[in-house]
């Protein structure tokens, strides 16, 4: 799956675990799907999976990771991911006039070396032309994210890229096959393209697993060259970094420290769900006292705490647009809070699995600073 600040990648045997802990769950709503790695590890282990996000990109990845049932979409996926890949190797032949994408993410920035930025021109126009069955069309795009996520030349992040090409930008684009899931025992999944307000008042789970933007920095803005990707408009770019024109616009109540807490209150009040599992951490708008306060309007609380690295572009520090490093680097720990509230008397603390410290994407071939805001 793709590098995303905030993944929750090695947290994925402790959510597991805190849902299981709850005893007689069959459907988990995920209103902040993101990646959707939570929700397909949910799907993994069993459960039917309502996985909602507001970004088009999000909705793709939970089409893909949580709808998409392999038994129905795995063959031909295969087999149209196999014709992408011969198309991708013959666009290094014959000469490719540059498009929006290759001109803005390539040359006016530098997050994909030009000649992957053609070859994705070229499979994201092919896909495109099929007029594919919703989900078929879903896995093949997220085929073609993850492709270009490996080759890119960032630190994780679209809100600036590496002054100097990463060695993996160099390499060839090459898709693979998504990592797909039968459907569950419990039932069917969904993906939905909800607000997470909206998503929490229209479903109903025996469970929610609540993960929200804990900072100012949208996740819109933070990949908003893959919501340009999956929805292949040409909106008027600005700044170093080339955001999208509405990264201005769609603004979420969840990245203003005013709105983020009653937001999260109302959100908590609202969603249709006995159990909630919450997931944030101690570098946001909200702290540990007031969130657990207000979950305990819904049952008793009980909290995990989990001590990890921060991500790479933090350890690294902060540079201006010309590459020069203008700020220090900060605390180099943070801690992870895991809150289970539930009706039913609170769970024994989740079984403690074997992980890695470091939570954040796992960056390699980096070469050269990050430059662009």
């Amino acid at each position: 799956m793709i590098k995303y600040l905030g993944s929750k990648r090695l947290l994925l045997d402790r959510i597991v675990a805190a849902i299981g802990s709850l005893g007689g769950v069959r459907t988990v709503l995920d209103p902040f799907s993101g990646t959707a790695r939570v929700g397909h590890a949910l799907k993994r282990a069993g459960y039917r999976v309502i996985a909602s996000d507001h970004n088009a990109y999000a909705h793709t990845l939970a089409c893909c990771y949580v709808q998409a049932d392999a038994e129905r979409v795995l063959a031909p996926a295969t087999t149209l991911i196999d014709e992408l890949n011969h198309l991708a190797r013959s666009a290094a032949g014959p000469a490719h006039t540059p498009g929006y994408f290759t001109r803005t993410f390539c040359e006016e920035a530098r997050y994909f070396h030009p000649k992957n930025g053609q070859r994705i021109e070229r499979l994201r126009e092919a896909i495109a032309r099929k007029s594919l069955d919703p989900d078929i069309e879903a896995v093949l795009l997220v085929s073609l994210m993850e492709a270009a996520d490996r080759v890119d030349s960032t630190t994780g992040v679209q809100m600036a890229y590496l002054k100097q090409w990463a060695a993996r930008a160099h390499n060839d684009l090459q898709l693979r096959v998504p990592d797909l899931l039968p459907q569950p025992a419990a039932g069917p999944c969904e993906a939905h393209g909800l607000d997470a307000l909206e998503a929490a008042s229209r479903f109903e789970a025996d469970a929610a697993y609540l993960d929200p933007p804990y900072n100012q920095h949208s996740y819109l803005g933070n990949y908003h060259v893959w919501e340009t990707l999956v929805r292949w408009d040409e909106p008027e770019p600005y700044g170093t970094a080339r955001k999208r024109a509405d990264c201005r616009t769609r603004q979420s109540a969840f990245n203003s420290r005013r709105t983020c807490r009653a937001t999260l209150e109302e959100l908590i009040r609202t969603v249709r769900a006995p159990n909630l599992v919450v997931s944030c951490n101690d570098e946001g708008f909200v702290t540990r006292d007031g969130l657990e306060a207000t979950l305990a309007l819904r049952g008793d609380v009980h909290v995990v705490e989990i001590d990890y690295k921060r991500y790479v572009g933090a350890q690294i520090g902060i540079y201006n647009p010309a590459g020069e490093k203008v700020g220090k680097v900060g605390r180099l720990r943070n801690r992870e809070f895991i809150f289970i509230a539930s009706n039913r008397p609170a769970p024994p603390a989740p079984p403690v699995p074997t992980v890695p410290t470091v939570i954040g994407p796992v960056l390699g071939g980096l070469t050269g600073q990050p430059v662009g805001v």
